[in-house]
This record gives structure tokens, sequence and C-alpha cells, in this order.
């Protein structure tokens, strides 16, 4: 388990490092992360390496017993590479040149950030490699944070067009075929002819705009690749991370895929940044947790974890005294294994002016620094429950295309997609019960329950794999505008909606429309919802049932014949189909009797109190976060504000058990 701090000696005077150190190993700490944003440091001119400044930093690092995590410094490229090539600077949509002076300023596709970055990263790796005090390396920073994952300079352009003469053999025709180019005619002769999507009237061909989030997202994989083969090639057995911002789900980069290039994922957790009133809902916390474990299906690194307010220009919210330490406890509980906090010192000069840190610019050692330093004490207790497997029942299930598609196309001001992903979540969340988010093509092994909400694209591996665990015995849930359009973003002649998946839900969708706000809907239940009323929104697909059962049927005057919500068997399991976004009642409870067929367990807590269990059959630990500003009394115990609880405790001693290892079931 590696517990310590993002590191920028760089920024300081020298006189300071012995102090530094000494400091941060007071602080509990066992690695520092360094080196991630000191390209001029490394290479002052082109060719002109010196390694000199960090090796001093890491040698002293051993001295005291601190190991390193060494950063490749490419996310911010020195001034002398802008001015001497400074086309490789990425453009904004209407063509204008970002400027030297930010970071991620390099546009993906341009050679010279491949050229320069394989120098730098070549001799630090080199220089380096023996250094056994180096226990990973991470590559860049944040890939396509920060609106970096999308350039419209002319490489790109012409990048983009390689990569559709590639997709499609050569053939002009096919790609004017497939997008339906004759539709206001926009047919093709050649390939150097496709424009990029920029703003043009009304808008661009939804088939285009798709291979262009594509193509956005295989700029970013292939640099990531690049990186982390490289430093492979050099270090044979380096353990190769990445640190991923939040908001993955909205990138233009398909963040599972740079992770499979990975040993490790890491993830930058703010739970509140700049500007904001208050931190993110500890529901939303978890979700981005869980989605970060769900890259690689395993435990992940916390690389910047947070304990003073943050933010560039706008600062906001200070976490309370003991919500940081929650929100760190949070973390390792929903799985992760290492964690360092963001960072040692706030800076007093440069962009992060406002992002404090464990210690101030004043250098004191106030209640932040004691607060990270219980923390490292009391959680390396607990590192060999920490350190085994999340276990999950359930899986939420999201595709990079779909969500592109919706960008493209959003069909409903209503809709979004990661916000209908995030009520599925929530319902777990509140009812302490274990769940993975993880991207579509996941091994389902070992899950229960599959949710797909708004699966736009329908891919034959994915829906095969699909009808696969439902007649095993899984349930699958899936949603309102699902499985409606092809792989190329097209709808489909002749085909019911869901496309090629109508016999397995045991429905097909004779009518859609969109909603807005304030036109929601009432929901009768029918069979074991008889009596159970409630309302929807959204969207709704009028469902004809071709031998699924009937739960809800909309009430309204027009549509009472369709189907709202449908269960049909198939196979072992049965798959469930949400014709329309549920009230949250409703969906508690549609999503109660689905955990009780599949036994799975959950276990009540007051609202803002999360319960989390980890470690083995034989062993295991309850983690019980207060998330209140209050008081709250839970099971005759009273847990102060911000209370994090950790109870060891024997399986068997869990009240009535547990049929589910590391459910949480009481």
């Amino acid at each position: 388990m590696w517990l310590g701090v993002d590191y920028y000696p760089e920024q300081w005077e020298d006189s300071l490092l012995d102090q530094d150190l000494d400091t941060i190993c007071e602080l509990g700490c066992n690695v520092i992360r360094i080196g991630e944003f000191a390209w001029h440091r490394m290479e002052r001119s082109e060719g002109a390496y010196d390694f000199s400044y960090f090796d001093r930093v890491v040698e002293k690092a051993r001295e005291k017993g601190l190991a390193v995590i060494m950063g490749t410094p490419t996310a911010a490229i020195p001034s002398w590479l802008a001015k001497k090539h400074p086309e490789i600077l990425s453009e904004s949509e209407n063509g204008q040149r970002r400027v030297f002076g930010g970071r991620h300023v390099h546009c993906f596709n341009n050679p010279y950030i491949y050229e320069y970055s394989e120098k730098i990263i070549r001799a630090q790796a080199e220089h380096f490699k023996g250094e056994k005090g180096i226990v990973a390396w991470q590559i860049d920073n944040e890939l396509g944070h920060e609106g970096s994952d999308l350039c419209w300079c002319p490489r790109c352009h012409k990048a983009f067009q390689e990569f559709l003469r590639e997709k499609f053999r050569g053939d002009i025709g096919l790609l004017n075929e497939t997008y339906g180019t004759a539709f206001w005619s926009q047919e093709y002769n050649d390939f150097d002819e496709i424009p990029m999507p920029r703003e043009t009237i009304t808008t661009h061909n939804p088939s285009l705009r798709l291979d262009w989030e594509r193509f956005r997202s295989e700029s970013i994989v292939k640099f990531a690749r690049f990186q982390a083969e490289l430093l492979r090639e050099i270090i044979p057995g380096a353990v190769v991370l990445h640190d991923f911002p939040g908001g993955g789900l909205g990138k233009h980069v398909d963040y599972s895929r740079v992770a499979k290039e990975l040993d490790r994922a890491a993830y930058n957790n703010y739970p509140v940044w700049g500007g904001q009133r208050e931190p993110l809902p500890p529901n939303e916390i978890a979700f981005g947790l869980d989605y970060i474990r769900g890259l690689r299906q395993e435990n992940f690194w916390i690389t910047e974890a947070i304990l003073g307010a943050q933010g560039h220009d706008v600062t906001g919210y200070a976490p309370r005294p003991g919500q940081a330490r929650l929100w760190s406890w949070q973390g390792m509980a929903r799985g992760c294994e290492s964690l360092l906090y963001f960072r040692y010192r706030g800076a007093l000069k440069g962009a992060e002016q406002f992002c404090y840190g464990i210690l101030d610019g004043d250098n004191v050692k106030r209640r932040k620094f004691y607060e990270a330093q219980k923390f490292f004490r009391e959680v390396q207790e607990y590192q060999h429950a920490l350190e085994t497997p999340v276990k999950s029942q359930a899986a939420i299930v999201y595709d990079y295309d779909s969500l592109a598609a919706f960008r493209i196309q959003r069909q409903s001001p209503m809709l979004d997609c990661e916000k209908e992903m995030k009520w599925f979540h929530k319902i777990f969340y509140d009812g302490n019960v274990p769940v993975d988010v993880i991207p579509a093509g996941s091994d389902l092994l070992g899950y229960r329950v599959v949710i797909l909400p708004v699966m736009i694209i329908a891919r034959p591996d994915i829906q095969k794999e699909i009808r696969r665990f439902a007649e095993n015995g899984g349930t699958v849930i899936i949603t309102f505008r699902t499985f409606v359009k092809d792989e190329d973003n097209n709808l489909v002649f002749g085909k019911k909606i869901p496309l090629d998946f109508q016999d397995a839900a045991g429905v097909c969708v004779a009518e859609t429309e969109s909603l807005q706000e304030g036109q929601e809907f009432p929901l009768e239940g029918e069979g074991r919802y008889a009596g159970v009323n409630g309302h929807g929104g959204i969207f709704r697909d009028m469902l004809e049932t071709e031998g699924a059962e009937v739960l809800f049927h909309y009430q309204d005057a027009f549509y009472r014949e369709y189907g709202a919500v449908t269960r049909k068997q198939c196979g072992k399991g049965s798959i469930y189909y949400l014709g329309c976004g549920l009230e949250e009642e409703l969906l508690r409870q549609v999503m109660a009797k689905i955990w009780e067929e599949q036994g799975i367990c959950c276990e009540e807590s007051p609202e803002g109190v999360e319960i989390v269990y980890r470690g083995s059959k034989d062993h295991r630990i309850r983690i019980t976060l207060n998330h209140n500003a209050r008081e709250v009394e839970m099971d005759g115990v009273v847990l102060a504000p911000f209370e994090c609880r950790i109870e060891e405790e024997q399986e068997d001693s869990a009240k009535g058990g547990s049929p589910i290892a590391g459910s949480g079931c009481r």
C-alpha cells in the first residue's frame, strides 16, 4: 500500500528539500509522486538532457525510506518546443491556434509531439531504469482533460481522412453508402473531400460525427499506448499507470481503452472544485470511484486526493474538518488501495496558487496536516482487507459509442446519459449494495444483475453476451432508447426496435416520444405491481408485447394500450425493459423486486450514511461513513459529523449471515 503526496520540489528553493522530505515522512508517507510537469527542468534546450536535479530528489527520498512514482512530463511541453514547432499546438473549432502557456496544449496527431516525447521519455527512462526506488511510472497527466480531447488543426483533418480511408479500405463508395450521403447531396468523390464536423448550417451527418468521436478517442489511446510500450521496452517490468480525471464519461476519449494499455488505473478524486458552493453528493462521489474501478475491473490508486479548497481562478468550498479524511476512506472502501494527497504544499506562484495543499504557503502544520497523518496511520491497520478485490453482484454498463451518439443527437433536452446511470447507481448506493460501473464488452461472470441504460447503439457482440448472461440466470435491465441504431449510427430499414433483440426482450417499440420538464405522465402497475402507481418522464417508448409480461402501463388517455415496463423470461433469467424514465420511488420498488429475485441483500442506513464491507469471507471490515454535517444515530451508536467508523468482524458475526460475499447484507 502506497501512501504519499504529490510533491513538486522544482517549484521551491533547493534548501527546503531535506526539511520537506522529513515532514513528508513525519506525515506517515512511504511514497512521493514527482516529475509530471517538469519537462523544461529535464531538458532546458533541445537535446540538453539533465536529470541531476531529480537524481538528488530520488536519492534523498531513498535515504529517508520514501519510494517514488515518476511522471513522464509530456502534459506540459517546454516553451522552446512551441517556439521551434508552433504547429504542434492544437486548434480550437474556430481555427484559432491555442497559445503556449497552459497545459495539454499540443495536438495528439502532430508528429512532433511523438518525436520529442519519445526523446525525453527515452532519455528519462534510460537514466532512471536502474533506480529501484521508482516503484511506478505515470504516463502524462489527465489525458483528454480540460478540452484537450478535441483539436481541429489541419493535421487532425488529414489524420481523420486517413482514419476513414483505412476504415473503409479506400472505398469511398462504401463510405457514401454507409453514411447515406445521398441525403443533402453529401456524396464524396474522394476521402480528401471529407470535412471535420465543425460548425455548419443545421448539422453534420450523424455517421460522420460518430466516426469523428472514434477518431478523437483513438488519437489519445494511441498516445497512451506509445508511452506505455516505450517505458516497457526500456524498463521491462515497469508498473505503468495513468491518473484519470473526473468526468470521464463525458470526454471525447474512451478511458476504458486507455486503461487497457496500463498496469494500474489511477484517479484524481475531486469531490469539490473551484466555484462549487458545496461538494458533490456522496452517491455521485461513489459513482466516480466505482467507474474508475470498472475501467480495469480491479482495484485502483488515487493519485490526487484533496484536503483543502481547490480552484484555478475561482476557489470554492473548503472541506470541513474530518470531511477530507471521510472522502479518503470512501475511496479506500470502494477499491482504492494506494492514495496520495494533492498537494504536499500549496503553490505560491503559477495557476494553482489556490489549490490548497496539506500545508499552505506559510509552511505551518495545522489541522489538515494532522488529519492526513491520522488517516495514514489508521488505514495501514487494514491494509490486508483493503487490498482484496471488491465483489459486486450488479453492474451498470456503458458504451462509448452510445454516449457519443447522444452527444451528437441528444433527442431530449431532459436526457443526460450519465445522469441516467447515476439514477440507477443511487438506488444501489442508498441500499448499500455494491455495484460496478463497467464498459461494454467487459466480462460479466459473477454478476447477477446487469443494467444497460440508454445504450442506443446495437452491437451484435454485446447483445449476444447479454442474451447468454440472461439465459444463464442473470437479470438484464434495458431502458428506453436502447438498441435503436446500428454501429454506423443509422436507423435500420425493416427491423423492429430494440434492434435484433425484440425476441429476447419480448417487446417492440411501436412509437416513441421525447418529454420535457413538466410533462411527466402517470403509470399504473399490473400483476405483482397491482395497485402501485407512479410517474415517468424524459422519454417514453410505447411497448407492444411479444411474450413479455407488462408490469406497468401508461395511464393517460391516449396510450393505455401500451406497456411502459415489462419483464420477459429468458432461459433461467429475465430481461426487463424500462420504456420510460421512472421516478425514484417507482424505480426503487422495481429494483427491490429484482434484488429479491436474485438474492441480493441490502442494508438500511440513515440518509447520508454509507456502509461498505471489505475483506474476505473469513475476515472483513465494516466501514461506516457519515457524510452528514451533523450527528446521526444508527444501531444505538451516535456518529459524529463526517465520522468514519471502521470495525473488524468475522463473517459469521453478521446478523443473519451474508448470502453474497462482500454484499453487506446483515
